[in-house]
């Protein structure tokens, strides 16, 4: 049996996708800062809770692509 190319792109990204949301999971009681960093706008209402996290997706951003060319840098190597 031969895989469609873009049937397999797609396993491998939803398998990516469940390791991400699973070790965002695990990392949320190790790193219990992220998400209340000065800079994360929380807005309370009433009946309203606006909540941006903008600080901390800056922050996982750079980590992110820190990593990411890390890795490309000793793979190229």
């Amino acid at each position: 049996m031969q895989w469609n190319p873009i049937a397999k792109w797609l396993i491998l990204g939803g398998v990516g996708l469940i390791v991400l949301g699973l070790a965002w999971q695990f990392a949320a009681r190790f790193l219990p800062f992220l998400g209340h960093l000065p800079g994360d706008i929380v807005i309370v209402r009433e009946n309203f809770v606006f909540y941006f996290p903008i600080t901390s997706m800056i922050l996982v951003s750079v980590v992110l692509s820190l990593v990411a060319s890390l890795l490309l840098h000793f793979i190229n190597k």
